[in-house]
């Protein structure tokens, strides 16, 4: 496959960062995930290429039955066809994962025209499906996923045990086989120094606190991603009403730390945003790490209404825009790492010019 597909994705804003309600400030993203296997078949890691292909073609057919997957022949990847950058693209934008793009082989991902629902044949599971929304919806993402899933589910003879659930390859997703998270935007929490012991408490609820890219990825840019950790023994909703109640208590943390540095330490908001203003304004050379920890000032900024002729949502575009490969493509060549650099200093000045 020619990366046409890849650039016609390109052209479309990245759907889950269009935020429009009070708490999107805060709340930047929702996204549920589902694991799902085929009954007749070995999981993935135990299964011969032969079977990886008679299973990648099996859930792909079933895949173009799917509303939101028909016709989708310039929304459907092979991972195999696509070069390095181009399968970067994919994680980048949050439609693949890492170890889906790291043994391409016998591997397909489909993705709805708004980006807002993505499948991964063959990753860890044999389906993982997704779907993601802007600002704090966890509720509409549950109810499209499932009403996706069980469209899959009648072409599909799922791997399902009446005590145990659904079955899955990691003995963690077993049960439900969801994963519901919340991607937040807590510089206050950080600039407060309350950010460590808060993430401490979240553990001790059961729920893991990732970076902006998942598991393993630090937080970067002050983004983190609050999820669920136990999927056996507890429905979905219920899932969903437990994380839902920390994650309203997490904005109300992250509200109470944004007016208290606003009452009591007004110059060190001024100063942090300042700098991150102008980092981004006036930089000639900018790391991925450096630029989004400026990014996540200048929406701090915007946030507390520090800047009136700032849209947000072109601030949002280069949360993505700055990333490496996103880069490469807008160069339409390969560069080196410090060509990155300078280039995704370009960006952010070209942008900073455009809107404000």
């Amino acid at each position: 496959m020619s990366s046409s597909s890849i650039d016609r994705l390109l052209k479309n804003p990245v759907s889950f960062l269009d935020d429009c309600e009070p708490d999107d400030d805060i709340a930047i993203s929702s996204r549920i995930r589902l694991a799902r296997n085929i009954s007749k078949y070995p999981f993935p890691h135990a299964a011969s290429p032969e079977i990886l292909q008679k299973i990648c073609e099996t859930a792909s057919s079933a895949a173009g039955e799917v509303s939101c997957f028909k016709n989708a022949k310039d929304r459907t990847f092979i991972p195999a066809e696509l070069d390095e950058t181009d399968r970067e693209i994919l994680v980048e934008r949050r439609l693949a994962s890492r170890e889906f793009i790291k043994t391409p082989e016998n591997r397909a991902l489909f993705v709805c025209p708004d980006e807002c629902c993505s499948l991964m044949i063959n990753e860890e599971d044999q389906l993982r499906l997704q779907t993601i929304h802007p600002g704090f919806k966890l509720r509409e993402a549950w109810k499209m996923i499932d009403r996706i899933d069980d469209e899959l589910s009648q072409h599909l003879d799922y791997a399902f045990d009446e005590h145990f659930g659904f079955l899955t390859s990691c003995p963690t997703n077993v049960g439900t086989g969801m994963r519901a998270s919340v991607m937040l935007h807590l510089p206050g929490l950080v600039l407060t120094e309350q950010i460590a012991p808060t993430v401490k408490g979240i553990g001790k609820l059961r729920l893991a606190v990732r970076g902006i890219f998942g598991e393993g990825s630090g937080n970067n840019g002050n983004l983190f991603q609050i999820s669920n950790q136990s999927t056996l023994g507890e429905s979905e909703l219920k899932i969903i009403d437990e994380l839902e109640a920390v994650i309203r208590q997490l904005i109300m943390q992250e509200k109470n730390a944004r007016r208290s540095l606003l009452e009591n330490n007004r110059y060190a908001i001024l100063d942090h945003v300042g700098r991150s203003y102008g980092l981004l304004k006036h930089s000639y050379k900018l790391g991925f790490e450096e630029a989004l920890q400026s990014l996540s000032g200048l929406r701090f900024g915007v946030d507390m209404g520090l800047f009136s002729n700032i849209d947000i949502h072109k601030v949002n575009e280069l949360f993505i825009g700055i990333s490496p490969a996103h880069l490469q493509k807008r160069m339409h060549a390969q560069i080196s790492a410090d060509e990155i650099d300078i280039c995704r200093a370009a960006l952010c000045r070209e942008k900073l010019r455009q809107i404000g």
